[in-house]
């Protein structure tokens, strides 16, 4: 096998491989050897088929395998002996063959760009330190209260006011005949909450248990049963009973009903799931501020393949939303621009996206940086989670399919290696509001930070 360099130019190398006639023919007589071992054939015992059978019968298929594999020996090759770094796989064209004569071939490929190290420590960022006011957590308590307000049936004769919740019997008929779904006993319907169907509500407001109801109504346009859009009906409704809401109280027996040992332990609960809430949109801020660090620090030539690959998955993203909006609608930003104008500027953005990808990769690759297999497990049981009662076929899919698994990997990978940079830079905090930190955040969005 002979391997030339035929160009180097920035990324890109070509190089030309002739793989002799002789060599061929020993690698096809290697195969047909092996295939006479194993192959069975009527007429002759196991392992006795003769070579020259094999090759009449088999001949093309047995080719077709044996130049698939020099192929790829040859690729090989050509990285290993000049110790190259590939960004994908390399593109082969076959130059010339015929058989009985050398197998010629065209490789090209692209390389990773050699990245310098960084000085990390050389990195000031500012996080910002949200600080939880004790009356947010008292917002959020009461709210949580709420769902747990209890009901006290109110005297006879009371009448039902917004807010309160009536006890009902109903059967619902449409042209005078009876709807599936339509009928139910002893449902709670708290009035004025906008639960049932529009006008439903209302009409029982001022009805005292016991009082007996037509409730005319007309099913929205687009209601979800499409056989009953638009439809008049009427529910014939008994009220049984009207129930009153009671006081909130942020009390120990509010910690019990949510399966908190105590109100203290709820306060504590409530406060960390708030905060780290905030602490998430915290961390993405800063995580943005560091990427435009790197962003600035490293400017190289980036694969072309690469970049053309990420640039082909946003525009199907952008293709497909433009789909689904009304009318072809773009965001906003897009409007009044050419389509090729909006295509230079996604390329624009996923040649930084590459050009991060591969600097967070060369920080990882130099520090060792991995994930672990228990990482993975946790990630594929959280993905399983999403599909109630399919969680064995989610599992059996990362199983099976390792594009899904490194589709897990990758995210897991950049987030462990930016955890390793906040480490080694020198951050300091900065105590702010939880209505400034959204505030920021929202800065953010809306100047198309990412």
């Amino acid at each position: 096998m002979q391997i030339t360099e035929t160009s180097a130019v920035g990324l890109k190398r070509e190089y030309r491989v002739v793989v002799t006639a002789q060599d061929l023919e020993q690698r096809l007589d290697g195969r047909i050897s092996k295939l006479a071992k194993e192959i069975r054939l009527p007429g002759f015992r196991p392992g006795k088929v003769p070579a020259s059978v094999i090759k009449q019968r088999y001949g093309s298929s047995i080719l077709g395998e044996m130049l698939e594999e020099t192929v790829n020996d040859c690729s090989q090759a050509a990285i290993r002996e000049n110790n190259l770094r590939p960004a994908l796989q390399p593109k082969v064209a076959v130059e010339h063959f015929e058989e009985g004569n050398d197998l010629v071939l065209n490789l090209s490929l692209e390389l990773l760009p050699e990245i310098e190290a960084l000085d990390y420590g050389s990195i000031t960022l500012e996080r910002l330190k949200p600080e939880i006011p004790d009356s947010d957590i008292d917002t959020a308590l009461n709210r949580l209260a709420e769902r747990f307000q209890k009901t006290e049936a109110v005297e006879a004769g009371t009448a039902a006011g917004s807010g309160d919740v009536a006890v009902i019997d109903f059967v619902g008929s449409i042209d005078g005949e009876e709807f599936a779904g339509g009928s139910m006993k002893d449902h709670h319907l708290e009035l004025g909450s906008g639960r049932f169907i529009p006008g439903f509500e209302d009409q029982l407001i001022g009805a005292k248990a016991g009082d007996k109801i037509d409730v005319k109504v007309t099913f929205p346009a687009d209601y979800t049963a499409e056989q009953l859009r638009g439809k008049d009906a009427v529910f014939v409704t008994e009220v049984k009973e009207v129930r009153r809401k009671q006081p909130v109280a942020i009390d120990e027996s509010l910690a019990e009903d949510v399966g908190m040992e105590s109100l203290q332990a709820l306060r504590d609960a409530v406060r960390g799931q708030i905060e780290g809430d905030y602490n998430n949109a915290a961390r993405q801020r800063l995580k943005r501020d560091l990427l435009d660090i790197l962003s600035e620090r490293y400017v190289f030539e980036v694969p072309e393949g690469m970049v053309e690959l990420e640039f082909q998955g946003i525009w199907k993203q952008y293709e497909d939303e433009k789909a689904r909006s009304p009318e072809g609608e773009v965001d906003a930003e897009d409007q009044g621009k050419s389509e090729d104008e909006i295509k230079a500027e996604y390329r624009k953005i996923s040649e930084r996206r590459v050009r991060l990808g591969l600097v967070l990769a060369e920080v990882g690759r130099l520090n060792n940086i991995q994930v672990g297999q228990d990482e993975l497990n946790r990630a594929v049981v959280a993905e399983a989670r999403k599909y109630p009662g399919q969680e064995k076929a989610v599992f059996e899919y990362f199983k099976t399919n390792p594009d899904a698994i490194n589709g897990l990997r990758a995210p897991l990978y950049e987030e462990k290696v930016v955890d390793f940079l906040f480490e080694m830079a020198q951050v300091t905090d900065k105590p702010i509001s939880p209505e400034e930190l959204m505030k920021a955040v929202e800065e953010d969005a809306q100047s198309g930070a990412a």
